[in-house]
């Protein structure tokens, strides 16, 4: 139900320059680092997750030689992919199926990087066992990762 949500949200993002009004997304930094996410994503096709939206390709009319890259979406990653494992620093959401919350406690708990994650849930128990439990910097319940203004630390468990 999740992946059957996410998938129109992310076809629909607005991606160009990042001068233009109305845009969810700019161009990526470099043509380099274009190319860098752009193998995430082959590798992550590659090690066998599900590409269910693909943002390779896309064209910005007028600007056809910029760094766009559209949202994708990945289901069924495990922690063993690389895709899972480092950090993409593109507009890639991954997603990992899990059998418990305890089970998602642990995946995360066991991952190099601790800099922040979140839980949705109506569950006001299931949200304090995953604050009082995850070994993470910051933690968001039923709101996007809170990530800082400049003039606060950010750095991970």
């Amino acid at each position: 139900a999740l992946i059957a949500k996410l998938t129109p949200q992310i076809k629909a993002l607005k991606v160009g320059p990042g001068t233009s009004p109305g845009l969810d997304m700019g161009p990526l930094v470099t043509r380099s680092h274009l190319d860098k996410v752009s193998g995430y994503i082959a590798d992550g096709v590659a090690a066998g997750a599900q590409l269910v939206v693909d943002g390779r390709g896309i064209a910005v009319p007028g600007h056809e030689g910029g760094f766009f890259l559209g949202g994708c979406l990945f289901d069924r990653v495990t922690p063993q992919m690389r895709i899972y494992q480092e950090e993409i620093f593109g507009p890639v959401l991954c997603v990992v199926r899990v059998g418990s919350l305890e089970e998602a406690i642990a995946l995360i708990n066991a991952h190099e990087y601790g800099n922040g994650t979140c839980i949705f849930t109506r569950d006001g128990e299931a949200a304090r066992l995953f604050a009082d439990t995850v070994e993470v910097g910051m933690v968001g319940i039923n709101v996007p990762l809170p990530v800082p203004v400049a003039y606060h630390s950010f750095g991970g468990w």
